[in-house]
């Protein structure tokens, strides 16, 4: 995602790299070239346009300090107008009402029956929230039938009315049984088609009259770049949402819908898809989408991420048996599988600043702890427990189960080894950075 944008962009500030100061010729030769980036990405022209007048504008008006660059004071600038094009901060869900009802808008294969299945799981794991899921899809029974099972997967409730056609009575009937059962939010999926008609767009504006939600999110492939904004645009004028969702965003998205949009419907971008996994969802925020559009990274969200994960208790107990000298596979694999929890791990280096260009055309396999597992699941208990037992025939053995060979079970042991001593050292404070 943004990648090619994000080495476009960089380009374009060189050209102020070894200049004194900000003149007007300078700012003109960058921002032409920032021009000609945010429309390689897709981005609406006359959002592009009134995007580099005001940077331009702003970046005239600025005295040059000794200290930053002209080209550090251009980034900046770019990078503060990108943060206010996309909406400037987040905005919350609205979660009031009892129950507080959520309608899904969008066309179909956008990716509404997936971002329902993943905000239920948001907000019963992170808001403590008690979803009910609502399939008012009835002219595609593949997505009835996808709900369910996103249901049973996430263990939330899918009301559905097998048989009945009429989607606004589904909705009510829905409500009134969320009233009954205590469930405080209703997140109701509708029908989508493939491309905007009449028929799909009375109807769901039949739907939010009849159960007057309070929250109209508008789902949108990221992927279709400025189509998603034109279609963001009809829905908007006949619904009137409240936010919009980026799905997809993992994928190769240029980004002009993410810097489009917000500008071209005046709406706020309130979540971003970035994976398959149910928990692969981002509240969504400009400031730090900006970050990384210019390479800075977003070690904000990476830290939310791991905090999301992180088990305090389980610290505690790590912490303890580091200190005793008893740290074994079984604990290494129980974190192994914190950070598979994550995400991917492309996505959670594109984090880090500097690394993101670093990694653009470098393929990292989603299942790069695979062997690591395969070998440790090939321990035994006692092995897992005490690996300094291990000898020749044992490594042969556990080389043989997991498909690997005996020199990738040494490189594991003797990393394992090393990662032991070097967190036990940190856990005891005696480990000290040289200067």
């Amino acid at each position: 995602m943004f990648e090619n944008l994000s080495e476009r962009l960089e380009r374009s500030f060189k050209i102020l790299k070894g200049e004194g100061k900000i003149t007007e010729i300078n700012v003109a030769e960058t921002l032409k070239d920032v021009r000609k980036a945010l429309l390689e990405a897709d981005v609406n022209y006359k959002t592009a346009k009134t995007f580099t007048d005001t940077v331009k504008q702003k970046a005239l008006g600025q005295n040059v300090l000794t200290a930053i660059k002209p080209g550090q004071l251009m980034v900046k600038i770019v990078h503060d107008e990108l943060a206010a094009l996309m909406g400037g901060s987040s905005v919350e869900i609205n979660l009031k009402g009892q129950p507080a009802v959520i309608l899904m808008s969008g066309l179909q294969g956008s990716g509404k029956t997936t971002f329902s299945g993943k905000l239920a799981n948001m907000l019963k794991n992170k808001k403590g929230k008690k979803p009910l899921l609502v399939a008012c899809d009835v002219y595609r029974p593949a997505a009835i039938d996808q709900l369910k099972v996103l249901g049973t997967q996430l263990d939330i409730p899918v009301y559905t009315e097998e048989g009945n056609k009429n989607p606004v009575a589904i909705a009510q009937n829905a409500i009134k049984q969320a009233k009954t059962m205590g469930y405080d939010v209703v997140i109701i999926d509708t029908a989508g088609r493939l491309a905007v008609d009449e028929e799909m767009m009375n109807e769901i504006a039949a739907i939010k009259q009849a159960i007057e939600p309070q929250e109209i999110l508008f789902v949108v492939d990221a992927m279709t770049g400025q189509d998603a904004v034109n279609t963001a645009k009809e829905f908007n004028d006949r619904l009137d949402f409240d936010g919009v969702v980026l799905t997809k965003l993992d994928g190769d998205a240029r980004g002009g819908a993410a810097l489009s949009i917000r500008s071209v419907v005046e709406k706020p971008i309130k979540f971003i898809g970035t994976g398959e996994k149910m928990d692969a969802l981002d509240v969504f925020h400009p400031a730090r989408m900006a970050d990384r559009i210019l390479g800075m990274g977003d070690i904000v969200s990476l830290v939310e991420r791991a905090e999301a994960q992180y088990d305090e208790e389980e610290a505690r107990r790590l912490s303890k048996k580091l200190a005793k000298n008893q740290f074994d596979f079984d604990d290494f694999m129980g974190q192994i599988q914190q950070i598979k929890k994550m995400g991917n791990m492309k996505d959670l280096l594109g984090m880090l600043p500097g690394v993101g260009k670093a990694l653009k055309d470098v393929d990292i396999d989603d299942n790069a702890f695979k062997s690591v597992e395969a070998i440790i699941r090939s321990m035994t208990p006692e092995e897992r427990k005490n690996p300094s037992i291990m000898n020749g025939s044992r490594k042969n053995r556990i080389a043989k189960g997991s498909g690997t060979s005996i020199v990738e079970v040494n490189r594991l042991l003797k990393q394992f080894d090393q990662m032991c001593k070097m967190m036990k050292m940190a856990s005891s404070g005696k480990l000290k950075l040289r200067r």
